[in-house]
């Protein structure tokens, strides 16, 4: 089974990502760890990732999907994958789908983790208090929040039109969310 968590940050997709992992013996491919981890293998893939990131410029879809493509196996292996914070545009959701029918796989669902904007922001800055962790700044959150409703909302669409697209209220308890998931797993 291949998944899409779907949402904007903080909406709770890697805590639901991670309990799908521990259930279900799934792997989360999320972008964000596999670019770390290419650049602490110092494989060639990872040298070009960490001067793009020195460079301060955003990775390429063509090195999102190189790492995507590279860790399939394991996910194939393991029975599916938990894409998390992939794709982000059209263009990677189409690359995605792609990829996966050159391997005779598809997208089963996409959970669209809906939440609240200002009550996003609110948990945000209430975490930034307590943690001081520069990613959870709430300026720096507004930026990322802004980026993903002009470039990622769009797929909803995309996957509502395909059928793959369920929605759950992410603003409940993290216990609520994950009996939602289990919910729409339960019925694949």
């Amino acid at each position: 089974m291949n998944l899409i968590l779907f949402g904007p940050p903080a909406a709770g997709k890697g805590t639901q990502a991670k309990r799908l992992v521990e259930t279900r013996n799934m792997v989360q491919l999320s972008t964000g760890d596999m670019l770390r981890a290419a650049i602490a293998s110092g494989s060639e893939l990872g040298k070009r990732v960490e001067g793009v990131m020195q460079r301060g410029e955003l990775v390429t879809d063509e090195i999102v999907i190189a790492l995507i493509e590279d860790r399939l196996p394991e996910a194939e292996a393991a029975g599916g994958a938990i894409f998390d914070g992939f794709p982000r545009t059209l263009a990677q959701a189409e690359a995605l789908d792609a990829m996966l029918k050159g391997r005779g796989a598809a997208i089963d669902l996409v959970i669209r983790l809906k939440v609240d904007d200002a009550a996003l922001t609110q948990r945000i800055a209430g975490r930034f208090a307590e943690s001081g962790r520069p990613d959870d700044n709430p300026d720096s959150f507004k930026v990322r929040l802004d980026a993903y409703n002009a470039q990622t909302a769009p797929l909803i669409p995309y996957y509502a039109d395909a059928g793959k697209l369920l929605e759950i209220d992410g603003m409940g308890s993290i216990d609520s969310v994950a009996a939602g998931i289990d919910d729409a797993l339960g019925r694949l």
